[in-house]
């Protein structure tokens, strides 16, 4: 726990270095910068900006597989609605080939 904490905070340094020196703000702008502005604003402290960074990295994969999981379930139990997201689909890419 104490080596990713560290971690993390040698990651949000980079990224505090890299907002620094780039031209174009916007292009840049995450949640992570959106968390090192507030931070900077004084809304937020350090711990807080890790904090919050941390609980991305290590909740996201859990929390999203999850939430897919049950949308394939309800999907696979509702062929209306596959017959009309496979349509929507159909008719926003026409006859591009699907990538993921």
């Amino acid at each position: 726990s104490k080596d990713l904490k560290g971690a993390m905070e040698i990651l949000i340094e980079q990224k505090r270095q890299k907002l620094s020196t780039v031209e174009k703000l916007d292009e840049h702008m995450d949640f992570a910068s959106q968390l090192i502005f507030a931070q900077n604003r004084g809304d937020l402290t350090a711990e807080n900006v890790n904090q919050c960074v941390l609980e991305m990295m290590i909740a996201a994969p859990d929390t999203l597989s999850v939430t897919l999981f049950f949308m394939l379930i309800l999907i696979a139990e509702h062929p209306t609605v596959e017959e009309d997201m496979m349509r929507e689909i159909e008719t926003v890419m026409g006859k591009q080939e699907l990538q993921s």
